[in-house]
């Protein structure tokens, strides 16, 4: 179990897909032409072997134009977490009273996504992949549109008034156990986590940050500036989420 994608939505897409393929170093990104199901498009950008999503909506009354309405602008949208057995998790997540808002059972891919009213922050997803290495939602060849500046996702961070409640309801959907970090909440999963931080001007918990393991940072760093990014140090602002580039 690992965190192998986050999503994110924002109102103007191919103004985010250009900041992000210059950004990330990614000469193409993939759009999914089978999410207009949600009334959606979106591009997805390989990073390593996970994978970062922009979605954005092109029909009335979709719940990512709710979100971004609600937020006031783009912002953190869906955690996606790989899980080895969606069977297991479902019967687990049947004693609990987090709802299953979606759910999709293909050959070799299958996912379930959680009510965020039950697990706040963001959308939860749980997903399953036969053969485990693979990843359905970014089409074929995935591999040869890796960004040359970015390695992977390493975790999320998710901002609300009370970070150990916050915390306790993710702790739940994964079946995982919540443990405290400095002056917050941490979940570890498989090598990523997702943590929670208290913070005194959400009025709603949100995802707020995400950690990235950097391949290039004077690449990044050059990309934002040229771009005009807001950036403190090796952290970015885009898409009203920070992107910290970590060096491991």
């Amino acid at each position: 179990m690992r965190i192998r994608q986050i999503a994110l939505a924002a109102s103007d897409l191919e103004t985010t897909d250009a900041t992000f393929r210059r950004l990330l170093g990614c000469d193409a990104s993939y759009a999914d032409p089978e999410i207009i199901y949600f009334g959606l498009d979106n591009r997805l950008y390989t990073l390593g072997d996970c994978f970062l999503e922009v979605v954005s909506p092109v029909q009335p009354n979709t719940a990512a134009g709710r979100f971004l309405d609600r937020c006031g602008g783009d912002g953190g949208y869906m955690v996606i977490v790989q899980v080895e057995n969606l069977a297991q998790e479902q019967v687990r997540l049947a004693d609990t009273s987090i709802r299953t808002v979606f759910t999709d059972d293909r050959e070799n891919a299958k996912a379930i996504h959680l009510h965020p009213k039950d697990v706040p922050g963001a959308i939860p997803s749980l997903d399953e992949m036969t053969p485990p290495e693979s990843w359905l939602w970014a089409g074929d060849g995935w591999e040869q549109r890796a960004g040359r500046h970015v390695g992977g996702i390493l975790a999320v961070e998710i901002r609300s008034l009370d970070p150990k409640v916050t915390g306790l309801c993710w702790a739940e959907a994964y079946g995982i156990e919540l443990m405290p970090a400095g002056d917050g909440w941490r979940l570890e999963i498989g090598g990523t986590e997702i943590r929670f931080a208290y913070d005194a001007a959400a009025a709603s918990p949100a995802l707020m940050a995400i950690d990235f393991e950097a391949v290039d940072l004077p690449a990044i760093c050059g990309a934002a500036d040229a771009i005009g990014l807001e950036r403190e140090g090796h952290m970015v602002t885009v898409c009203g989420v920070d992107f910290n580039f970590l060096s491991t």
